[in-house]
């Protein structure tokens, strides 16, 4: 079943890894969506707030992505740019390591798993990789992150999916709503609006 359009806003509870909050605001537009998101937290004492503004295109595929921290040890700005074949700059610079990442997956957010699974559109029983341009939270380093998302049977008209990034050690059944927004992310946030 396709997803529905997303709604204008949406937020979750960080729990677990982080205490904190995220808000994303959906603006669409005639050729995709520009999300506009905060994330505030604490983790490991620290508290930082991470903001983004990612704008994709109608097969929801990253095109750019504004992204902005603050911590204690002061402020940070990126600007990531794809060329929608898996291509990325990085404040103006070519990374070869992310040759192949079609999405941007931000450490201090839910919602970015959202990009992927709307972009692959996968079948029940279907599982793909999703390397992703990941943005880490306290210092917005660059990195290339490898995952695998699977398509499990749906359940109360809810899609979900086996979700691992191995290089974490992480793996976990991620459930999304009617929007292809994430309700359950065990061990990082559950949705709250």
């Amino acid at each position: 079943m396709p997803f529905r359009e997303p709604p204008t806003s949406a937020a979750w509870q960080h729990v677990d890894a982080r205490c904190g909050f995220e808000v994303v605001i959906v603006h669409p537009g005639e050729r995709g969506y520009r999300l506009e998101g905060t994330t505030t937290a604490v983790e490991a004492d620290e508290a930082w707030a991470v903001g983004y503004a990612i704008v994709v295109d109608e097969r929801w595929q990253t095109v750019t992505a504004e992204v902005s921290g603050r911590s204690a040890d002061g402020a940070r700005d990126l600007v990531m740019r794809t060329d929608g074949r898996g291509r990325w700059q990085v404040d103006g610079r070519h990374l070869p390591e992310l040759d192949g990442c079609m999405d941007v997956d931000l450490e201090s957010s839910a919602f970015t798993n959202a990009l992927p699974v709307h972009r692959l559109r996968l079948a029940v029983g279907d599982e793909a990789a999703a390397p992703a341009a990941y943005v880490r939270a306290a210092d917005l380093g660059v990195e290339r992150l490898e995952q695998r998302y699977r398509r499990l049977a749906d359940s109360s008209g809810r899609q979900r999916y086996h979700y691992s990034a191995p290089g974490f050690g992480f793996e976990c059944e991620l459930v999304y709503d009617a929007s292809g927004l994430v309700l359950d992310y065990p061990g990082i946030a559950t949705r709250a609006t």
